[in-house]
């Protein structure tokens, strides 16, 4: 295992522990709304902490990029953190959030984990190595149509005035797809894309931190991820479609019809 990957799993797993700990007592967090249906916590502040400290241990002069406290350093090296991905979720104890740090070198994500801490569930990759959940090889569904796949998805709180498309697209995807699910952890969603959970996965207005980590875990298991026109670009246009090969294009011919000029461009 790549020693950068093992420090991001230290840092994850840490992260971890802070968050299951709050969960005994989520009576008492203290929460702050950041914008409309926007939440942060006292532990994501503290995970993120202890984040940042267990890689500047071992990578003093890494820049960071992390949603509670931003963007510090410069460095050919920076490490893109979201502590606690799926605070809403976190808040109301529902199981579903994770722990999202990933590691990019000029400009090419090379590191990735995504921690799940109520499940104990790891997905791990290395750029050219594969990706793995458990010490297990993950690799994408082979599913070749719509019809037969599992889709997830997020609705696109922080940019309402996309909503009116979005909501075009959904209903398109519900005709055409077995189903779509909507978790509320799009780190997460991305990360069961690459263990084959979901066929594919689309979402407007997210922040890098959300897809860093699971964008390399899906092409190191096979798949493809794009912004909404098929580019690289998803982690500068906050738009992310992604999937097995064969779905990644369905899902972009689906999308295609709905996107507006302002989409188009990102």
């Amino acid at each position: 295992m790549h020693p950068m990957l093992n420090i991001a799993i230290k840092a994850a797993r840490r992260a971890g522990g802070i968050i299951n700990r709050a969960t005994r007592n989520l009576d008492i967090v203290v929460v702050r709304e950041k914008a409309a249906n926007d939440f942060v916590t006292e532990v994501d502040r503290e995970a993120e902490e202890a984040i940042i400290r267990t890689l500047h241990e071992a990578y003093p002069d890494h820049a960071i990029l992390a949603e509670e406290s931003g963007a510090s350093g410069k460095s050919e090296y920076e490490w893109i953190i979201d502590p606690l991905d799926g605070t809403t979720n976190f808040l109301h104890g529902y199981p579903q959030y994770s722990v999202s740090i990933a590691l990019r070198h000029r400009d090419v994500v090379t590191q990735a984990v995504i921690y799940d801490p109520t499940r104990n569930d790891l997905f791990t990759a290395t750029r050219g190595r594969g990706a793995f959940l458990n010490d297990h090889r993950m690799r994408v569904t082979r599913r070749d149509t719509l019809k037969s796949s599992l889709l997830g998805t997020g609705f696109p709180f922080r940019q309402l005035e996309h909503l009116e498309t979005y909501l075009a697209i959904l209903r398109d995807m519900m005709k055409g797809a077995a189903g779509v699910r909507r978790e509320g952890s799009a780190a997460l969603d991305l990360a069961y894309v690459a263990a084959g959970r979901l066929d594919g996965f689309w979402e407007l207005g997210l922040s890098p931190w959300d897809m860093a980590a699971g964008g390399l875990l899906i092409t190191e298991a096979g798949g493809l991820a794009g912004d909404l026109v098929g580019e690289n670009r998803y982690l500068e246009t906050g738009n992310i479609v992604c999937g097995n090969p064969k779905i990644f294009v369905e899902l972009l011919k689906a999308v295609k019809p709905h996107l507006t000029p302002a989409l188009k461009r990102g």
